[in-house]
């Protein structure tokens, strides 16, 4: 599994954050050690790509470069505080039979996306802010229901923070629409 811990967070600070969201605090944590912990909890294997970088695809490529042996992998954002580790134990458990695997939660396709090892190529080749739904579109995304709001909510902003806390807090892991 490849966790991006790259970007500005221009989002949140712009939306009134004083840090980069990924430092930012949801329960006493940050937000980044929240998604790190969901993705130790499952047991797979746990790549982070951190510092700068030139964007989400370059990150990508990155975390796959470093992680080249592997038989596939899940790319999970670290702004996705609530994801839960059964969701990417079933994310990871679609892949020898798919390319690429998409979680859907409520008719909202989310976190983390997992390619299969026929994707490396394609993925090494990311560049930029694309990220990988090019590689997505070329090889046919499966898309598996889960019944999980985390997968769904990132923290991009000091509101979507609020909601993360609410959420987590209330231990309902579900999302009031307003």
């Amino acid at each position: 599994m490849i966790v991006l811990a790259c970007g500005r967070g221009a989002r949140f600070l712009a939306s009134g954050g004083s840090t980069h969201k990924l430092r930012a605090l949801l329960a006493g944590q940050p937000v980044l050690a929240h998604t790190l912990q969901a993705a130790r909890a499952s047991g797979l294997p746990v790549h982070l790509v951190e510092g700068e970088s030139a964007g989400m695809g370059d990150s990508i490529a990155a975390g796959v470069r470093a992680t080249a042996g592997a038989a596939g992998w899940l790319v999970l954002p670290g702004d996705l505080p609530l994801v839960q580790a059964q969701t990417l134990l079933d994310v990871a458990h679609h892949l020898p039979a798919w390319s690429v695997v998409v979680p859907c939660y409520q008719g909202q396709k989310g976190h983390p996306v997992g390619f299969a090892a026929a994707c490396r190529g394609d993925l090494l080749q990311l560049e930029g802010d694309v990220g990988a739904a090019s590689v997505a579109k070329k090889y046919g995304a499966t898309v598996i229901g889960v019944d999980d709001v985390g997968c769904v909510l990132d923290v991009d902003t000091v509101y979507d923070l609020a909601r993360a806390e609410q959420v987590l807090l209330s231990g309902r892991r579900t999302l009031e629409c307003n």
